[in-house]
């Protein structure tokens, strides 16, 4: 039974294939993508928001309280103000691009997670791991790029302390029913200094240090960025709604 199905299959392919004989038959005229070009000179496409344009922190809040943001704006960049917590955006959003530019110590204090330690959320919820892991050992599936005890990334592409790094990141929000069922997960697709370490891996749910992940119904979410402690540094943020 099932030869003859697959027999039937490929018999009714092979006739419509057979049928086809004007190439203008398999052409797709609509919908025709929009033109996105850049902002001015930058590399910053035209449909991006800026979260950060390196002069002030407009588009954040405290997470704390949602008092203004606290940490030191200097020379068009952002640093951790360590113990001032986390900051995330007034905007929320659901599946996204964004781009980040993040800068570890030049001074190297500490190892493992205590070494140049951040974090990048996602609705809030879903994190990729920043930290210092040139030259220092942690567990991978907490290592820089790592989504934080989910996924490994596929490579190691850190640079050395004190240098600029670039996360290009897209998010896929995951789908929650009526009922609050998830019934589409979220992924995440990470490039790290123009290298792929996730490659549309899924979110099995919510960041957690200790215990498994929840999946609890949500809507959309800031972008938070962590406050761990070290002086972290940040330039160059920008993010298109998908």
């Amino acid at each position: 039974m099932r030869k003859f199905a697959l027999f039937t299959t490929l018999a009714i392919s092979i006739s419509a294939q057979a049928q086809i004989t004007d190439p203008v038959a398999t052409e797709v005229w609509n919908p025709i993508p929009r033109v996105v070009g850049f902002q001015g000179t930058s590399p910053i496409p035209s449909d991006a928001i800026i979260l950060f344009n390196g002069t002030n922190l407009e588009q954040w809040v405290s997470d704390k309280d949602g008092s203004k943001a606290q940490w030191e704006v200097k020379d068009g960049i952002v640093t951790v103000k360590a113990g001032t917590g986390d900051i995330k955006t007034k905007q929320k959003f659901g599946s996204c691009q964004l781009h980040l530019e993040f800068r570890t110590p030049a001074v190297v204090e500490g190892n493992g997670q205590g070494r140049g330690n951040s974090g990048v959320f996602f609705q809030e919820k879903y994190e990729v791991q920043i930290l210092d892991n040139y030259n220092n050992s942690t567990y991978p599936n907490g290592q820089c790029a790592a989504v934080y005890k989910q996924h490994i990334p596929l490579v190691n592409a850190c640079k050395g302390p004190g240098e600029w790094q670039t996360y290009d990141i897209i998010f896929t929000a995951p789908v929650f029913n009526k009922d609050g069922v998830k019934v589409a997960p979220g992924y995440f697709t990470v490039i790290h200094n123009g290298i792929l370490v996730q490659n549309h891996v899924e979110i099995k749910g919510t960041t957690e240090y200790i215990g498994l992940p929840k999946n609890d119904a949500h809507g959309m979410g800031s972008i938070k960025l962590q406050d761990h402690g070290n002086p972290m540094s940040f330039r160059n943020i920008w993010i298109r709604e998908l």
